[in-house]
Parts: structure tokens; sequence; C-alpha cells
């Protein structure tokens, strides 16, 4: 019996990190690729899972690569690449950096939240996560617009829609920490 949603995942890989001065999706975390993390947890939810990237070292995860449509926008031009590309009307849009995500995590907050608006996200009391979010194909045009405006601001683009953020709990903190430095990966893989 399968519980898998008619949801798209997109997993945005990214490119450079400056700050890990490496490709961030490919960063080993516990013996294994951040993004290989985020794909075991997202295979329970969805069977169309896309890696956004047009690095083809991704190919060794056996899902579609889907490059970007306008190269260097950030956030906005990889979310806009994702929407163009899916057939679903809601897409799990998620960033390749979050290496303890977790599917009971995407479950409990957004899967059962998000169906009323254009785009949902998690947040807690002091960040807000717009990568871990549901958002709308029909955003597509929106994020085009932006795109064409140099508009790249994702927080200012999503004020602009009818949006919904997902309080989380403090426990599910850890789960969507993004990881952006070796200090935080060493520190990470020092916890449980």
């Amino acid at each position: 019996m399968s519980n898998k949603t008619n949801i798209s995942v997109y997993i945005l890989c990214g490119g450079l990190s400056s700050r890990m001065q490496e490709e961030k999706g490919l960063v080993l975390y516990k013996n294994k690729p951040f993004v290989a993390h985020i794909i075991d947890a997202v295979i329970p939810i969805s069977e169309s899972i896309v890696l956004v990237t047009k690095n083809d070292a991704y190919k060794q995860f056996g899902y579609p690569l889907v490059a970007d449509i306008y190269e260097n926008k950030g956030p906005v031009g990889g979310i806009y690449s994702a929407l163009n590309h899916s057939e679903n009307e809601f897409n799990l849009i998620l960033s390749c950096d979050i290496p303890n995500i977790k599917t009971a995590v995407l479950n409990t907050y957004l899967l059962q939240n998000f169906q009323s608006h254009s785009i949902s996200y998690l947040k807690d009391d002091e960040s807000d996560y717009p990568l871990i979010g549901m958002y709308s194909k029909k955003l597509t045009s929106l994020f085009k617009a932006a795109i064409l405006e140099n508009k790249l601001k994702l927080l200012d683009l999503i004020k602009t829609t009818d949006y919904n953020t997902i309080q989380i709990k403090p426990e599910a903190k850890s789960a969507v920490k993004n990881i952006n430095t070796k200090e935080e990966l060493t520190a990470l893989s020092q916890l449980k």
C-alpha cells in the first residue's frame, strides 16, 4: 500500500558554495552526500523527485536533473525552473543543505497544512525556511516576471502571494537547520 502523494519534489542543488568551498549538495554528512539524506526523507512522500542542477555529478542518485532556465538567479530562479518543469499543481521545494530533514517533519507540518495557499513554508521563532515549502504551479508566471525584473529576494516575492507560514515546534528545529559552513557541519556531526 502506497501513501505517496501526487506532489512533485524538487531539490534545489544550487552550485558551488563560497562558504563550504565545494558543491553543497555533495558535501558528506554521516558518510552520505547532503542530497542523499534529503532524497531518503522524500522517497516515502513522492515518486516524482527531481534535482534542480546542471551538474552531472548528481546523476549518481538516479533522479532526473533540471537545469536552471535562467542561471545565477538564486532560489527564485531554481523555484521557477522547478515550477516550469512540474506537471503537478503542488510542489515540495527543498534546498540541498538540510541533511537532517525527516519525512515525519514534512508530513506533520507541510503535507497536512498546505492546500489552501499558493505557498506554505516552515518557520520557527527565529527564522523563516522558505526553501522547505509547498509551491503552487500557478505561481510559475509570477516567478518568471520576478526574474525578468531582477527582483530576486525570495521572501519579498513570497509576500506578494497568498502565502502561509507554518510554525514548527522546538523539537523539529534540528531537522530544518540548513548547513552553510564547515563549522556548522562540524557542530552538526558532533550531535547525536
